[in-house]
């Protein structure tokens, strides 16, 4: 691979990763889980992770499935590559309601990102939550960019020859 080439990096249920590598992309597969993307334009610094639950303070004690946990080990490792706290953009997707049985876990998850956002002052400046769909992710940390696509409930989020719905006007989106 040439110094050029962009590094992917997949992050899973329960991991957070922040870089100012301008050769990395993060990668991710969501359900109800929700992948939050944090940029700061200046620092040109991102991370994003990928958390299971919401979580409240007690669960803050070092488990990646929580919300309140991932998210802090977010924005301390944005700071920590220079980051300035009040330049932070944010950018959710998730929160989807794929199974009947899950308990309202991406509603959940959604309120919560969007309650911690809004109590951190951290602008959310793109979304795609909730549906019944899955999706993929694409986010470059060091420009902001984010591609993603919703996948159908009955296919394979696995299979990387998935094609965009275009049904109702929902397709392949990238925010800037």
């Amino acid at each position: 691979m040439s110094s050029h080439e962009m590094k992917r990096q997949s992050v899973i249920q329960g991991e957070c990763y922040v870089t100012n590598d301008p050769f990395v992309q993060y990668a991710t597969v969501l359900g109800s889980c929700i992948a939050v993307c944090l940029y700061e334009p200046d620092a040109m610094v991102g991370g994003m992770n990928h958390f299971l639950l919401p979580g409240s303070l007690e669960d803050a004690t070092g488990d990646m499935k929580y919300g309140v946990y991932s998210m802090e080990l977010l924005i301390n490792g944005l700071l920590k590559l220079g980051a300035d706290r009040f330049k932070l953009e944010a950018k959710i997707f998730g929160g989807s309601h794929i199974s009947a049985s899950s308990h309202q876990i991406g509603l959940k998850n959604q309120i919560f990102t969007k309650e911690f956002l809004c109590r951190e002052g951290i602008p959310c400046i793109a979304e795609n939550l909730g549906g019944p769909y899955a999706r993929k992710l694409q986010f470059i940390p060091t420009t902001g960019k984010v591609r993603h696509l919703l996948i159908p409930a009955n296919e394979s989020p696995k299979d990387e020859a998935v094609k965009p719905i275009t049904q109702g006007g929902i397709s392949s989106v990238e925010l800037f």
